[in-house]
């Protein structure tokens, strides 16, 4: 059974084929979860036919109930007309403590002090912050008093789920296989999943962490255009994006002239955008509250202390390159003064590092079928109220030297993962253990930096032992692996007398001088590998040369054979021919298409020094994918030659090129 085939089996209702959103936004600026929530109300079937009427239903309701500012007038007008008018709009609420009234305001159709009940108000508090998308019933009526207004909301809806099963979804985690889950997950907001490794997969869900755990604090700096700020503001109607300047202690916690609890009392999650920027002005008094609420999950101002769950997410952009930074400052260069206070940082449980997310193109939107926006989001809002934080403790410890501090930040990480990946609680040691190195990394990174601006740091081993072998493995972010020449930071392994994971030790070998044996571990999103650097030493001298690979198939799997050959062409003397020889394998029906790239690349290198012949073989079982040569070297290929992430390569300008 296919995913999709599996997705609409055991979903059906809440799902929704992912690009349908584009066909019925239009021009209508409104989030991603209003427009899935009235796709979930007319599309949910897997019949074309009733789809097509369904979007074009949808489209309908935009265009008569949806207010764009610009036509504001004419929808008064109508409403006017009519005598009533149903609207989709965002209507936010203040109390008139004067009149002991509630008034509204609507974003788009600009009314201000519009009478509301205050059942409405009661049933929907959120409305008393910054807004809330709503269908409201809405109808004029003229009074001979002049001070009051004549409109009137008959009934207000917000465009979200009312319920949802719980136990339902974690009982269905159980037909699907992790990676089914997870490319489940990645197409529910919106990407494709075949233009993601793992590395780049969990990058996103993490995202996805401070909407199901309570009080997480995250922040993601990196280069424009990765879309940090996009899930958090359409991924959720729990979670507020606010750009980081436009930001008060009134506005966040609470307002001292009226004691209205602020936006950390009504949302899951507060994202500030655009949060980085030297150069901008900060309110110190807000850092101060920021870092008491961060660490203790409340704040005072005045006499009365109040508490909030509310989670943290910071977004912004760096100004340098990663090595750069590394090696004359640090990674939160680029954050306001106010902020670079090691205090505060010291609140982060996980640096999310943005330059490893692959920048929005057109192939990673996805046309298959993810959550409903709307239903993911309280899915994750009632998972908030678990806590999955020790599922670790069946199979590993933590380093004693980790602090209370490291150690919150990284079982939060772990425990949000578990949650997304596995809201079951049904996973496999090696699957818990990807999870706790991925999360213990995520701190790392935030502790690194401070010591190197602040002396009284100390540095800590970041580091966990398997308790049933006693085996420890220590930890690098792979930045510090990378860019190992101008880290500032000591890398594990560290000296505490137990023996390290292998892959740790070698994981950047120094060029050997004499070639001799060695296993090569890259990790995801790695940056400059290349077949040169990787076995170029070992295929000198060779005159035949024999790969055996089943996967050259694609044109980009043909390219890298190509990238290959051109390393051979390269390291070859000068006046000597060699012979260059592929096993592989074609897809069922589509022979011809490979013969036809093999050929080409065949004839490319004609007359070149390399002689390059094929074969297919579809009875072989290519149990290790290698390289093997004359001169006595065989290289064995986990992944084969196809290692590299998908990228554009139709753009001859894009650097991966």
């Amino acid at each position: 059974m296919s995913l999709t085939e599996k997705i609409l089996k055991n979903f059906e209702g809440k799902v929704v084929r992912k690009d349908l959103t584009k066909l019925v936004k239009g021009n209508a600026v409104v989030p991603t979860y209003v427009l899935e929530y009235l796709l979930g109300q007319h599309c949910a079937s897997f019949d074309e036919e009733i789809v097509s009427q369904g979007v074009v239903k949808v489209k309908d309701i935009l265009k008569k109930h949806f207010v764009h500012r610009e036509e504001a007038e004419v929808v008064k007008s109508i409403i006017k007309e009519n005598g009533q008018h149903r609207i989709i709009d965002k209507v936010s609420v203040k109390l008139n403590d004067r009149k002991g009234t509630y008034e509204a305001e609507f974003t788009n159709l600009g009314l201000k002090g519009v009478l509301v009940s205050s059942e409405i108000v009661v049933n929907n508090k959120k409305l008393l912050t910054s807004g809330v998308w709503c269908i409201i019933n809405i109808s004029y009526l003229m009074n001979e008093d002049l001070k009051n207004s004549p409109w009137i909301i008959e009934s207000l809806k917000p465009i979200q789920i009312s319920q949802i099963d719980i136990q339902e979804y974690k009982s269905i985690r159980k037909e699907f296989s992790k990676d089914e889950w997870i490319d489940l997950l990645i197409q529910s907001i919106g990407l494709n999943p075949e233009q993601l490794n793992f590395r780049s997969k969990l990058l996103q869900l993490t995202r996805m962490v401070s909407f199901c755990e309570n009080n997480y604090n995250l922040m993601e700096l990196g280069p424009k255009g990765t879309g940090k700020s996009h899930i958090y503001s359409e991924l959720s109607p729990h979670g507020m994006l606010i750009s980081g300047g436009e930001v008060t202690q009134a506005k966040l916690f609470v307002n001292n002239s009226n004691g209205q609890i602020g936006l950390v009392g009504y949302w899951d999650n507060v994202a500030f955008d655009e949060f980085a920027g030297e150069s901008k002005r900060v309110d110190k008094n807000l850092v101060d509250t920021m870092k008491n609420y961060m660490a203790n999950k409340s704040f005072s101002r005045g006499s009365t202390p109040y508490g909030a769950s509310a989670s943290f997410s910071f977004v912004g952009n760096t100004t340098h390159s990663v090595p750069y930074m590394m090696k004359h400052s640090n990674l939160f260069e680029a954050l306001p003064k106010a902020y670079y206070d090691t205090a505060f940082l010291d609140r982060i449980h996980c640096y999310l590092p943005g330059w490893e997310v692959q920048k929005l193109r057109n192939d990673l939107f996805t046309d298959g079928y993810g959550f409903i926006v709307d239903y993911i989001a309280e899915v994750l809002k009632e998972l908030r109220k678990e806590d999955y934080s020790l599922l670790y403790s069946k199979h590993f410890e933590l380093s004693e030297t980790i602090t209370t501090r490291d150690r919150t930040g990284v079982l939060k990480t772990f425990s949000g993962l578990c949650k997304i990946i596995y809201p079951d609680m049904v996973c496999s040691k090696e699957e818990i253990k990807e999870l706790l190195e991925f999360a213990i990394e995520g701190r790392k990174r935030v502790k690194n930096q401070l010591t190197l601006m602040d002396e009284t740091f100390g540095e800590v081993s970041f580091s966990y032992t398997d308790t049933a072998t006693q085996k420890s493995y220590a930890i690098n972010t792979l930045e510090e692996k990378q860019y190992k020449s101008v880290n500032n930071i000591s890398t594990a392994p560290t000296n505490n007398n137990k023996d390290f994971n292998e892959e740790q030790v070698i994981n950047q070998p120094s060029k050997p001088s004499k070639l001799s044996q060695q296993h090569r571990v890259i990790s995801e999103n790695e940056k400059g590998i290349s077949y040169e650097k990787l076995f170029g030493d070992y295929l000198k001298g060779a005159t035949q040369i024999k790969i055996f690979d089943p996967y050259i198939r694609h044109f980009y799997q043909v390219k890298n054979l190509m990238e290959l050959l051109q390393v051979i062409l390269k390291i070859k003397s000068q006046g000597d021919d060699i012979s260059v020889h592929l096993t592989t394998k074609y897809d069922d029906l589509k022979q011809t298409e490979s013969e036809e790239k093999l050929n080409l690349l065949k004839d490319s290198f004609e007359g070149s020094g390399i002689e390059f012949t094929f074969e297919f073989d579809q009875s072989a079982s290519f149990h290790a994918r290698s390289i093997e040569t004359d001169n006595g070297w065989k290289i064995i290929l986990d992944r084969g030659l196809d290692i590299y992430q998908p990228y554009d390569f139709k753009n001859p300008f894009n650097l991966a090129n």
